[in-house]
């Protein structure tokens, strides 16, 4: 099919006044850009990045056929290949049969009752970080969120203790991602071929770092031939029966545990952090919130069991997620041309779907910018559109781990939130940075205040 589409039915776009104006704007405020993209020219609109065509849909339905109805029109935005460099062929990476096998296999260890199995875990976890803050202590909460979720990640999917490596593992993964930025740059594949490039040189030295600490893992297990009842047994166990019986290999192995041990903490601590954040902002949510928690838990801590006896608390971390959401815009390429209503996409177009934008559309949620928690009350969430709020993405290639991040998150917080508030420094500045995640640019200083003097452990 041709690619050539009458410019008639192309989706509309803001003029360049000048060669790159687009790239030039878009590198300088992504998410400001795409607001204003979708406020000027609606749900369907249209922007040029170098010799690439990207279009933004921002319309409930318009975003479902994409990631479910019609999936198969479409394979990942650009950036994959870069991706590929650190995470190989993984779930969030490969496409096609591959893909859904490698699901298959993985999609045990991700079962109800077996994630419910890894709530003490994470209650353990938010009990020693806890334990060792200090009243009136000042702290980067986003650093303490990602120490946090990073030892829960290794000790629930692969049984072992990064704790002493936690700092080292940290500051290379943050820096894999920073070096992510340059993805969506035309010439980015250009660029990553260039190995004398300080960059590259540094990336391989970041992915060779991690490697070891995967492989390392992957081989102690092997060795012990225990299996742990985690991901990294499952998979080193797993036989695709639906497919040619085969099992991973090796390499296989440490693609998806990459791509678990990445995704599996820095989504989940940011939206941790951002919640923080907002609760400070909010005492009288803070205060309802903590008012749940005392009485579901009566000072013990949570559990999996409990989940259902919070439901104030997952309705925070819900608008925590809809105004922040850690995973801020999907990316799909089309294979062949593609109708949204009256308008065509090209073929190759690059199509973005921003979770950060379509959270925020008034049409979904009134006075969208406000932080309230109600949005999410069983009879508020029936009566929007599905994907008005999509923070797992959709699909086929919907987070294998949604259940996982969700407990973990209602856990966390109910666990720390037992014990201390936590409150925004003074002036310290909040500034959005959308990389692979949507981070807080400055970090999130925040002081400790012990919430009384008793708590489940008896401390202040």
């Amino acid at each position: 099919m041709s690619t050539e589409v009458p410019s008639s039915v192309l989706p509309p776009a803001p003029k360049q006044r000048y060669p790159g104006q687009h790239l030039m704007a878009f590198r300088r405020d992504m998410l400001g850009f795409l607001q204003k993209l979708v406020q000027d020219h609606g749900d369907v609109a249209r922007f040029q990045i170098g010799p690439q065509a990207m279009v933004v849909l921002n319309h409930p339905d318009a975003i479902r056929d994409v990631l479910v109805t019609n999936a198969k029109s479409f394979v990942k935005g650009r950036g994959l290949e870069r991706t590929k460099r650190l995470l190989g062929e993984g779930l969030l990476t490969s496409e096609r049969e591959f893909h859904l096998r490698q699901r298959r296999l993985a999609q045990p260890a991700f079962h109800r009752q077996r994630v419910a199995a890894y709530g003490d875990v994470m209650a353990a976890h938010g009990v020693k970080l806890r334990d060792s803050w200090r009243d009136g202590a000042t702290m980067d909460v986003s650093h303490e969120m990602m120490r946090l979720t990073l030892g829960i990640v290794a000790e629930t999917l692969f049984g072992a203790d990064v704790s002493s490596e936690a700092k080292e593992i940290g500051e290379a993964i943050s820096e894999a991602l920073d070096l992510f930025i340059t993805a969506t740059l035309p010439f980015a594949e250009l660029l990553d071929k260039l190995s004398w490039l300080p960059a590259n040189r540094r990336f391989k030295q970041v992915r060779a770092r991690l490697d070891a600490v995967i492989y390392r893992m992957i081989e102690t297990r092997r060795a012990s031939e225990v299996d742990g009842g985690d991901l990294l047994s499952m998979l080193l166990l797993a036989q695709d029966s639906e497919g040619d019986n085969g099992r991973m290999t090796d390499l296989q192995i440490r693609d998806e545990a990459m791509t678990i041990f990445l995704a599996g903490h820095e989504t989940t601590a940011n939206a941790l952090t951002w919640t923080w954040y907002l609760l400070s902002q909010h005492p009288d949510a803070e205060a309802r919130m903590h008012a749940e928690i005392d009485s579901a838990l009566g000072g013990r801590l949570p559990s999996a069991d409990d989940l259902p006896a919070l439901p104030y608390t997952r309705m925070v971390l819900a608008e925590s997620m809809r105004l922040y959401p850690p995973a801020w815009v999907i990316g799909r390429r089309a294979l062949a041309e593609y109708a949204v209503g009256h308008y065509v996409i090209p073929a190759r177009s690059i199509v973005l779907m921003s979770q950060f934008i379509t959270h925020r559309d008034a049409r979904w949620f009134a006075d969208p910018e406000r932080f309230d928690p109600e949005r999410f009350t069983p009879e508020a969430q029936a009566a929007r559109p599905k994907f008005s709020y999509y923070p797992f993405g959709g699909g086929v290639r919907q987070c294998i781990g949604e259940g996982f991040a969700w407990m973990e998150g209602i856990v966390l917080l109910a666990t720390i939130a037992q014990r201390w508030r936590l409150l925004l420094v003074p002036d310290h500045p909040i500034e959005l940075q959308p990389l692979v995640t949507l981070r807080p640019k400055h970090g999130m200083m925040m002081r400790c205040e012990a919430r009384g003097s008793r708590n489940t452990n008896g401390h202040r």
